[in-house]
């Protein structure tokens, strides 16, 4: 059984490394999805995978890499997620 969650992360997270930072953490993890900033300077990722390995992935976003300044996480379930191969950067 997979779990999928679209994620919404603001803060500092625009130009301090997280969308890559983030794609290398889910290649780790083994996880499928994406990462790409959003207008608004926020990021947005759709995580999925194992239902532990997506919370462990989770609770990572929640502080990003070093330079990061997490200030709110929203997470929304994804019931129907489309097919999804691997993790990449997305525009």
């Amino acid at each position: 059984m997979k779990k999928t969650l679209r994620v919404c992360v603001f803060g500092k997270v625009q130009g301090v490394w997280f969308r890559e930072s983030t794609r290398i953490r889910a290649a780790e993890l083994g996880l499928n999805g994406w990462v790409r900033n959003r207008p608004d300077s926020s990021v947005e990722a759709l995580v999925s995978g194992d239902p532990t390995v997506v919370d462990e992935m989770i609770a990572w976003l929640h502080i990003g890499p070093p330079h990061a300044e997490v200030n709110r996480v929203e997470i929304e379930e994804v019931l129907q997620p489309p097919p999804l191969t691997d993790f990449r950067v997305t525009l």
